[in-house]
């Protein structure tokens, strides 16, 4: 057992107190919930919230917390309460300043836009702010105290031993599979896919490529013009909408598949490119989220402008035109994710900067 287990089971008092106020579950509550279970075994935490909580003893409510941090650590210390969203820094601000709660209040920002001035009179009552990419930091009008990427749990997406019989074992056709996956709307880039392969799959007949999402019925008119684009270039067994897939599916389709693209207009971080690289496929994808950050160009994947869809399909066309490279590419990602971006690192790294934190 190491040092760090045991201290964290010699203390029975909750050091962190991470909000979670967000009903529908998110990317935001995908990421939080993968930190939270290596957090667990650094620190003693808990979860304001009950939402997507798979382990209810670690569940507190907002008036426990109140009751709980009107006093310090028996150390003197104070707890940290962990803001994801704006409206759990609206809980923590009202835990703070108007029932007196001795905590430290963090803000993670992951979000690429313009903040409001009420935003910005949030992050401002924050003891610190952490930023998770370099292109998200840009957007805070102050510095963020750190930068800390996500990382991923790279035993959870694994490629396939073999990928040729990986991919035919789903029988969605041909030697090779392709993909996007996400919600199937125009903001997440699948028109840009479907067009680029539209031009590309001909010259490659071994290869074919999956649209692996949700289609809400707003975006439904969207993906029949797409269906009906595909159907024209005599493209319909080739290109399929998977449709929504249990989440417990989608590793599986990242083991098979050989190339991965992103292709939003924005993202806030956008783990896909990182469980596509974990998964050994090369990526496609736009400059949105931290993608420019992680992909290395002409080794893991190619980074391309929003929207530009001569860009997709040149790079498209480029990446499957030799799969021996395209395969050693999946590899380097693989090992980049290994060494830069797994969720543990991740989860230690806010712990340090909380217990920094902490003697402030």
């Amino acid at each position: 057992m190491n040092n760090q287990s045991q201290s964290h089971e010699q203390s029975d008092e909750i050091e962190l107190i991470i909000g979670n106020s967000n009903s529908n579950f998110s990317g935001v509550t995908s990421t939080m919930l993968q930190v939270m279970s290596h957090q667990k075994k650094l620190i003693n935490l808990r979860i304001m919230g009950k939402h997507f909580v798979p382990e209810p003893d670690l569940v507190i409510s907002f008036w426990q917390t109140v009751k709980m941090c009107r006093a310090p650590l028996s150390n003197g210390k104070w707890r940290i309460f962990h803001a994801r969203r704006v409206d759990e820094m609206i809980q923590g601000v009202i835990l703070k300043y108007l029932f007196r709660a001795k905590i430290k209040l963090v803000f993670s920002s992951a979000a690429q836009r313009k903040r409001s001035g009420s935003t910005k009179w949030l992050t401002d009552k924050m003891d610190a702010v952490i930023a998770v990419s370099n292109r998200s930091a840009t957007y805070l009008h102050t510095p963020p105290a750190m930068v800390n990427p996500h990382g991923i749990l790279v035993d959870g997406y694994v490629p396939a031993k073999n990928k040729q019989e990986a991919w035919q074992s789903l029988n969605y056709g041909g030697k090779f599979g392709i993909g996007i996956l996400g919600r199937v709307r125009k903001q997440k880039g699948v028109h840009l896919f479907v067009e680029a392969c539209i031009q590309v799959l001909p010259h490659y007949p071994d290869v074919n490529a999956v649209v692996v999402g949700a289609i809400s019925s707003s975006s439904q008119d969207f993906v029949n013009q797409l269906k009906e684009k595909i159907d024209q270039a005599g493209l319909t067994d080739r290109i399929t909408f998977t449709g929504e897939l249990p989440f417990d599916q989608l590793p599986k389709i990242f083991s098979a598949l050989s190339m991965v693209s992103a292709l939003s207009d924005n993202e806030g971080f956008g783990l896909t490119v990182l469980e596509a690289m974990s998964s050994e496929a090369a990526v496609l994808a736009t400059q949105a989220g931290a993608w420019e950050e992680i992909i290395r160009p002409g080794i893991d994947g190619y980074v391309v402008p929003v929207n530009d869809q001569l860009a997709v399909t040149d790079k498209m066309q480029l990446l499957l035109s030799d799969m021996d490279k395209l395969a050693d590419m999946g590899k380097a990602g693989r090992k980049r994710v290994e060494e830069k971006y797994q969720v543990q690192d991740e989860a230690k790294r806010l712990v340090d900067f909380f217990k920094t934190l902490q003697q402030q």
